[in-house]
């Protein structure tokens, strides 16, 4: 192996993770704010009048993308927990943990957006529907795991029952994807698939992608921000550091 190739493995650990998430949070923070501004402007003055809806479906640019986020994150955070349960990762456990937060902001921006939208499309601020509620039940999700964690004193034990509950709600994902599918609803059927044309003008296309992307890059500088705080603030806890020098110990015997 060459001697000039990185490293990775040292960034395992806490503090030298916490430096290269200082290094990474300004890139990522600039390049999502590009994005999202150019998502936005091509959203609300590039994109075409719709001609059922007219302009008040232009909060689908944020609506959609913060959907696709919400799950995406709830994915994402509930592999960093199953990793951290599967090799007793320290890290893995933090980034699950700083990811929680901001999947939640994204949920309740998908929920606001579309309550916003479905008033002078179907006539009401909320309704019952399949995919709302479920999307509801997911905002739910995300405030029990903050809150199971911030409820036990103990760390490890605190990371372990948020990771396990992280896990069992991944099943809520499918379901809030597929809903439409599964039932009759309100909500209509996905604009945008991997597997089919699109189903609105490429402008639109463009300015959706551009902002998921954009929400992307906004959530790993965030992301990367939390768990230096998260780092911060164990390292600064002795009990865990007493915690995490006996298990070490166990581990090496």
């Amino acid at each position: 192996m060459s001697n000039t190739g990185i490293n990775w493995f040292k960034y395992s650990s806490p503090q030298a993770f916490h430096l290269l998430a200082g290094r990474m949070i300004p890139w990522f923070s600039v390049v999502s704010i590009g994005l999202i501004l150019i998502g936005l402007y091509i959203g609300f003055f590039v994109a075409p009048t719709d001609a059922t809806q007219g302009d008040a479906y232009r909060i689908i640019f944020v609506h959609v993308p913060a959907a696709w986020m919400s799950m995406f994150l709830y994915v994402i955070m509930a592999i960093w927990a199953g990793i951290g349960l599967g090799l007793n990762a320290r890290p893995s456990f933090m980034m699950a943990q700083a990811i929680a937060p901001t999947g939640a902001m994204f949920t309740f921006l998908a929920l606001f957006t579309g309550s916003m939208w479905g008033k002078p499309t179907w006539g009401a601020w909320w309704v019952w529907d399949a995919r709302l509620t479920s999307e509801l039940i997911l905002l739910f999700q995300y405030i029990g795991i903050i809150l199971l964690r911030s409820s036990i004193d103990d760390l490890r034990r605190a990371d372990r029952a948020s990771a396990v509950l992280a896990l069992v709600g991944v099943v809520n994902v499918p379901i809030i994807y597929f809903s439409v599918k599964w039932w009759n609803t309100l909500h209509q059927g996905a604009s945008v698939s991997i597997t089919a044309a699109p189903t609105m003008a490429g402008t639109m296309v463009t300015a959706m992608l551009v902002m998921m992307f954009g929400f992307w890059m906004y959530s790993i500088a965030v992301t990367l921000a939390r768990v230096r705080c998260v780092i911060a603030d164990r390292e600064r806890l002795p009990s865990w550091g007493k915690q995490a020098s006996m298990a070490d110990v166990a581990e090496a015997r």
